[in-house]
């Protein structure tokens, strides 16, 4: 059973549009199953599904004639002469995919919807050859919301927080204990116990290094961004010293960007730059480090419960649009700033102090909204839960 995505919402008004649908991600956030639900949402049997993986469907696209592409597809079921509807899965694994896809669309009005892993990729080859011709869509591991979803749950979490009682939050926050422990990954979250889900996350963590980082980011030292991606795994939640990580890895500044571009575009990491309205910023440009998934940063990192707290209320915001934070030279700051209007600031067990000085700062900010967000029960003014993002 294809269970509907929040991002299908996005997608949908796009579905009849000439350009082509990518959609992109982190590896084993669902994108295949979510390509099968829009596949199967089309009422039209002038449709065709292929897996990029299978090297028998790779062949269909390494050839240099792309008129014969579109006789091997004929063959395979599709009819050109009316609205033709194809599907592609893990574009990555064919180089040409781009230009043969503009010849499709350009020449027989194919509606293409496509997916890959890895963004690099698909930034750099479909950015010149696809111009015009794309909607890129992201896909990320599951919100709670999907959580309670794929669970089968039927609680609606209210939007004011006076409606929830200690029993009621008690209720949700076993679930959510669940989700911020072991993750949002669809397949983890399916798994019944909680070996099964400790082996999905290390099959995730494995396939992405064997996928991604060895096979298409082709590094001279595996070894090297190994290393960088537990100590950054280690270090949720902190600002990265580029100079002190190089001297740390042994690794030139620019080679250390690199490896961390190609994280970040991957989706294994995500930087949160600095939020700034005045001079009294200490340093602008040092992002903050945050990992894909909860579940792989508690199952892979050494890390107390506010910072795994804190990457996933990131990963909830993250979501919703544009993430940055905040800080003084005196060291106070707001964890989360959204689209340059809502405050965020994240804590186990928030406080009435520490509620009265995110007011104050997010006033001073000229913010429109400030939220404190607790993971404990906490019936204090402004403060919401992790469950509520």
């Amino acid at each position: 059973m294809l269970i509907e995505r929040m991002l299908y919402k996005e997608i949908e008004p796009f579905i009849n549009s000439p350009q082509a649908i990518i959609i992109t991600g982190m590896r084993r956030v669902g994108k295949t199953s979510l390509l099968k639900f829009i596949f199967n949402r089309i009422d039209t049997p002038n449709k065709l599904f292929l897996d990029l993986e299978n090297p028998v469907n790779q062949k269909y696209f390494e050839i240099e004639d792309y008129e014969r592409i579109k006789l091997e597809l004929e063959i395979l079921g599709l009819d050109f002469s009316k609205r033709a509807f194809l599907f592609l899965d893990e574009i990555h694994q064919v180089k040409n995919i781009p230009s043969v896809v503009k010849y499709l669309i350009d020449h027989y009005n194919v509606k293409c919807f496509l997916t890959g892993s890895a963004s690099f990729y698909l930034k750099n080859l479909f950015s010149e050859s696809l111009a015009g011709r794309k909607y890129v869509f992201e896909l990320f591991p599951l919100t709670f919301a999907e959580f309670l979803t794929f669970k089968g749950s039927k609680i609606n979490i209210p939007s004011d927080p006076k409606l929830i009682t200690k029993p009621v939050f008690d209720t949700i926050s076993n679930l959510y204990e669940e989700y911020l422990l072991f993750g949002g990954f669809p397949e983890v979250v399916l798994k019944e116990s909680i070996e099964e889900k400790k082996r999905c996350l290390e099959d995730i963590f494995s396939s992405f290094f064997q996928m991604e980082v060895l096979k298409l980011g082709d590094f001279r030292k595996n070894k090297i961004i190994r290393d960088l991606i537990m100590i950054l795994m280690e270090r949720i939640g902190f600002k990265l010293d580029m100079q002190k990580l190089s001297k740390e890895l042994g690794i030139s500044r620019t080679t250390l960007y690199n490896y961390i571009s190609f994280l970040e575009a991957t989706y294994f990491i995500y930087l949160v730059k600095p939020f700034s309205k005045t001079k009294d910023v200490e340093i602008r440009k040092i992002p903050k480090v945050y990992l894909c998934d909860s579940g792989l940063a508690n199952h892979f990192a050494r890390i107390d419960e506010g910072r795994l707290f804190e990457n996933n209320v990131f990963q909830n915001l993250r979501v919703k649009g544009e993430v940055n934070y905040y800080q003084r030279k005196s060291g106070v700051e707001i964890d989360f700033i959204l689209n340059k209007k809502r405050a965020f600031e994240v804590k186990v067990t928030p406080t009435e102090k520490e509620l009265k000085k995110l007011k104050e700062l997010s006033q001073k900010l000229g913010l429109e909204e400030f939220k404190m967000v607790s993971k404990n029960y906490a019936p204090l003014e402004n403060t919401i839960y992790g469950f509520m993002i």
